[in-house]
C-alpha cells in the first residue's frame, strides 16, 4: 500500500530580500500586503495543482491526448483517472511508474487500464517575489484551510489579530466554518475522532511568516537560525549550514 501514499509539499525560503516558493499539489502561499489605500490585500503567489482548475485539466489533456479518461467528473468533482484531484505530488508512485501499480483487487485505486505514461509528476512549480516594504506576512497552508476561508479572509484575520497563536486562530476559524457547513457545533466537531474527522474536513496545516523589514535591511544584524519540526513542541539550533556559500 505504500505505493498509494502521497503528499502535497510547500516550501518557502527568504534570502536577501527575495521570497522563493516551491509548490507541489494544492497547498497555497498567500502574501498579505498593504495596498494604495493602506488596506491589507491578499495575493496568492502559488498555483493550485488541482483538477478542479480548468488550466490544470487542459494541461493534463494536452499531455495525454490519447487518454479520454485522464480527467473524469466523479460525483461532481474533477479527478485525475477518476481517483485523485492533485496533479503533482510526492509519492503516489502507482500513478507515476507502471512497476508500482497496485493490486487490482484494491478497488479504491483501480485503474481502468495499465499505465501508459506517468499520470502525476513530482516536479514543483517555483515562483519568486522580491519583497517590498508593503509586504507584511506570508501564509503557508494546506488546502484544508482554503476550503473554508478565502485568501482575503485569511489575510484579514492575520492582520487584525496579535501574532501569538495566529496560526491556531486560522485553524480554529476554518474548523468553525466546517462545523457550520455540517450544521453542528464547533465543540462537537472537536470531539469527533481523528480517523473519522477526515469525512468532515481535510487536513489543516498553517504556518504564518511575518516579514520584519527592519531586520531585512540591517546588514550586520544577528538573528538566531532556528529549525522547527512538525509535531515537536520545541525549537532548537538549525541543522541547515552553508548559507555563506549561497550567492
Amino acid at each position: 500500500m505504500i505505493a498509494a501514499v502521497g503528499s502535497c509539499c510547500l516550501v518557502g525560503i527568504i534570502w536577501r530580500g527575495v521570497l522563493y516558493v516551491a509548490n507541489l499539489g494544492d497547498s497555497r502561499a498567500v502574501v498579505g500586503y498593504l495596498g494604495r489605500t493602506n488596506k491589507i490585500t491578499a495575493e496568492q503567489i502559488t498555483r493550485d495543482h488541482n483538477a478542479c482548475k480548468e488550466e490544470v485539466r487542459q494541461e493534463l489533456i494536452s499531455r495525454h491526448p490519447d487518454d479520454s479518461q485522464i480527467v473524469v467528473l466523479k460525483h461532481g468533482v474533477w479527478r485525475i483517472k477518476g481517483i485523485i484531484q492533485v496533479s503533482r505530488t510526492i509519492g503516489d508512485a502507482y500513478l507515476k511508474r507502471r512497476e508500482f501499480a497496485l493490486d487490482p483487487s484494491i478497488t479504491r485505486f483501480r485503474l481502468s487500464e495499465p499505465l501508459r505514461r506517468p499520470v502525476l509528476t513530482a516536479e514543483p512549480s517555483i515562483c519568486t517575489r522580491v519583497l517590498s516594504l508593503q509586504d507584511q506576512f506570508v501564509i503557508f497552508a494546506s488546502d484544508g484551510l482554503w476550503e473554508h476561508l478565502t485568501n482575503q479572509q485569511a489575510v484579514d484575520i492575520v492582520y487584525k489579530n496579535p501574532r501569538a497563536g495566529i496560526a491556531k486562530r486560522l485553524v480554529n476559524t476554518a474548523l468553525k466554518e466546517a462545523a457550520r457547513k455540517r450544521e453542528m457545533r464547533f465543540v462537537d466537531l472537536k470531539k469527533v475522532e481523528k480517523g473519522v474527522r477526515r469525512f468532515f474536513h481535510d487536513d489543516i496545516t498553517v504556518v504564518v511568516v511575518y516579514i520584519d523589514h527592519e531586520l531585512l535591511q540591517e546588514k550586520n544584524v544577528s538573528v538566531p537560525e532556528l529549525s522547527v519540526r512538525g509535531f515537536v513542541d520545541s525549537v532548537g539550533p538549525s541543522r541547515i549550514s552553508g548559507f555563506d556559500a549561497i550567492s
